[in-house]
């Protein structure tokens, strides 16, 4: 009986070993500072892009601009500013707001286990609550987004055209 044991523990299994270069992707992503070095780079493409826009859209308004023109280029370029400002800030608001659901989302369903529910349901449950979380943390960075992005919209149209009437009272 101990021989049949030992000769079940020294048969190889018939699975294959993932790929070397699985295993070591799965080893780098393990680690924290992996996940740092990529949220650090994903925020320094994103203000990099946004600076590149924010550059583009007052150059823009610059040329557009003469001292005595309407207040449409500024509104235009108010407005851009605006939506950029407001992507911008419901980007970073996901970033912080993903853990903190997928938090939540693991709580709930846990507690659901606990209290005996059987796994057909449990699965049911997970994706009705899934929707059911998704669906708040969206309508939340929309409204965070909409409001950043009206804050900023109507301080750089009052900036701007300061900044006009500033210039043809000194010209």
């Amino acid at each position: 009986m101990e021989q049949d044991q030992q000769e079940a523990t020294q048969k190889p299994t018939s699975s294959t070993p993932p790929p070397s270069s699985y295993t070591l992707f799965l080893k780098i992503m393990s680690k924290r500072r992996t996940w740092v070095f990529l949220f650090v780079l994903v925020y320094a493409i994103l203000l990099s892009s946004s600076w590149n826009s924010l550059k583009s859209i007052l150059s823009w308004y610059q040329r557009q601009a003469q001292p005595s023109s309407s207040g449409w280029p500024a509104l235009y370029a108010s407005v851009l500013l605006g939506a950029v400002f407001g992507v911008l800030s419901m980007i970073a608001a996901l970033a912080v707001a993903v853990p903190a659901t997928l938090v939540t989302w693991i709580t709930i369903v846990v507690l659901l286990a606990f209290f005996g529910k059987p796994k057909r349901t449990l699965v049911l449950e997970g994706r009705k609550i899934t929707r059911e979380i998704a669906g708040f943390v969206f309508k939340i960075l929309l409204k965070e987004g909409n409001l950043v992005a009206a804050v900023c919209a109507v301080l750089g149209y009052f900036a701007l055209v300061r900044k006009n009437s500033g210039e043809s009272l000194s010209d």
